[in-house]
């Protein structure tokens, strides 16, 4: 059997069996997405990432392809070596944005929501695999209201990133209409699309429709519960306090089969934690660089493990998308400087939105920025910066699948741009390994410098002695040239 592993994948293999999973690239010339295989307990379920298998646009087949290796279905014959590259590191890093976003309220929406377009643009010619869109209604930072529409629109400008919803706000709507537009989307984005939902975050949100923030993680259960169930097919009777569903089915199946990867936030509550280990689904901690107070990182994830260790399931990190805000500079100075030009405004809504939140402000600018970062782990910094703090998340947490940076307007926009191609230039090599055998060569030619330029000498001083050899022989030749033709004359 061939496979293609393209990008973000591996082989592994435990006890004898192999299991099965899928990358978010997507296989050429078939139904499937990328396959890979990667490590469990002797044969045991994952009730990790969903298996997500696409059908592909042929003109995209190929375009993250490029190891091709043969795999046997019987056990094979790996030496010690083999198996130390295998397993070096289990879950390649996808890297990603995720966009709410925050913008001040003195700037003109129309222009903040073309330059949100445009940064998905740019972060997909930079490399990125996944981009995430907010859902708010209040407080008018966060004005994207529709992520769907929102990714509608950047999936005609894009043709590689995976586009999410950073979280539909699923309380705020009947799940059957949730599921209809996720599904749609799933078919306009030819697989592209990945399906997040939360209770939401702005109490405000909910209160202008009528909803207490007492009832909204309850209602995600639910509806999560049936959404899932018409992703599979199944047609839904029920009726609840919120909505009423009969003889309810999807009329498009998924583009994705079985259907597309499906993920619940996790911020401050367990609940993110409870509803990915029951479901088995992916979980984007908004809070895993927050230093201080509830470690939602950790417990949330040991949560929705313990549910699924339950179950008979084990949870995939490679599902587990750690969001941590960053701007970074090509010297820490800079980063600071650029960062000036909007972390107050940023910082003053997030203090006013939840003030029964500790977040310290300060009476300078520079006690903003060392509050924030202090306060929420953020990085403003340099590109070395953003490779220790995602080791840090590592050291924490062990593997996970992706980091998304928070897209935000600390600095202006030329200096955010830079801040993103800093990051694909030098910190998303260091976690990929992609220069790892050219840092070698350089090393092994640095090393070998001396006895390398004594052999060139050597060659270049007998293609010399070689020529001096063919002028000598020709010169004689010559000598001997009249006294032939002499005699052939006479």
């Amino acid at each position: 059997m061939q496979i293609v592993l393209a990008g973000l994948h591996l082989i592994a293999y435990n006890c004898g069996q192999y299991r099965e999973q899928t990358s978010p690239l997507t296989q050429s010339g078939g139904q499937d997405a990328d396959t890979r295989y990667v490590f469990d307990s002797c044969g045991q379920k994952s009730a990790g990432r969903r298996r997500r298998t696409a059908r592909v646009d042929p003109s995209n087949a190929m375009r993250d392809a490029h190891v091709r290796l043969e795999a046997s279905t019987t056990k094979p014959n790996l030496n010690e070596n083999i198996k130390a590259r295998t397993i070096m590191k289990k879950i390649p890093l996808r890297h990603g944005i995720f966009l709410a976003p925050f913008h001040d309220v003195e700037e003109d929406p129309s222009t903040c929501l073309q330059r949100d377009l445009e940064l998905v643009e740019l972060v997909e010619r930079l490399g990125y695999e996944e981009a995430w869109v907010g859902e708010h209604h209040s407080a008018g930072f966060e004005m994207i209201a529709s992520p769907e529409l929102f990714i509608a629109a950047a999936a005609e400008r894009t043709r590689r990133i995976y586009l999410g919803t950073g979280v539909v706000s699923l309380p705020y709507h009947n799940p059957f209409m949730v599921a209809q537009r996720i599904i749609q989307l799933d078919h306009m984005t030819r697989g592209r699309v990945i399906f997040g939902a939360g209770p939401g975050l702005l109490t405000s949100d909910a209160l202008m429709i009528g909803l207490t923030p007492e009832v909204l993680r309850d209602r995600l259960v639910q509806g999560l519960d049936v959404i899932l169930r018409l992703f599979a097919g199944e047609t839904v009777t029920e009726k609840t306090d919120w909505y009423n569903l009969w003889n309810a089915r999807l009329h498009l199946m998924p583009y994705t089969y079985p259907y597309p990867e499906v993920c619940v936030a996790s911020a401050v509550t367990p609940s993110g934690g409870r509803v990915a280990g029951k479901y088995g689904l992916g979980l984007i901690c908004m809070a895993a660089t927050n230093p201080n107070g509830f470690d939602a990182l950790g417990t949330n994830w040991k949560i929705a493990c313990d549910l699924a260790e339950g179950q008979g399931n084990s949870m995939d990190p490679g599902g587990l998308r750690l969001v941590a805000p960053m701007h970074i500079a090509e010297t820490r100075d800079q980063a600071r400087k650029n960062v000036m030009h909007g972390i107050e405004k940023w910082l003053d809504y997030r203090i006013s939105i939840n003030p029964t939140v500790p977040l310290r402000k300060g009476s300078t600018i520079d006690e903003m920025i060392d509050n924030v970062i202090q306060d929420q782990g953020a990085v403003i910094g340099t590109p070395d910066d953003a490779i220790a703090k995602i080791e840090g998340l590592y050291g924490k947490q062990g593997q996970f699948g992706a980091l998304l940076i928070s897209a935000n307007d600390w600095a202006n926009w030329e200096n955010s741009k830079k801040s993103y191609e800093l990051y694909a230039r030098f910190v998303r090599p260091h976690f990929s390994g992609t220069n790892r055998n050219r840092v070698a060569s350089l090393e092994w030619v640095r090393e070998n410098a001396r006895s390398f330029g004594e052999r060139s000498k050597n060659a270049q001083r007998q293609v010399f002695e070689k020529h001096e050899a063919e002028l000598a022989r020709s010169a004689t030749e010559n000598e001997q040239k009249p006294g032939l033709l002499g005699r052939r004359h006479s």
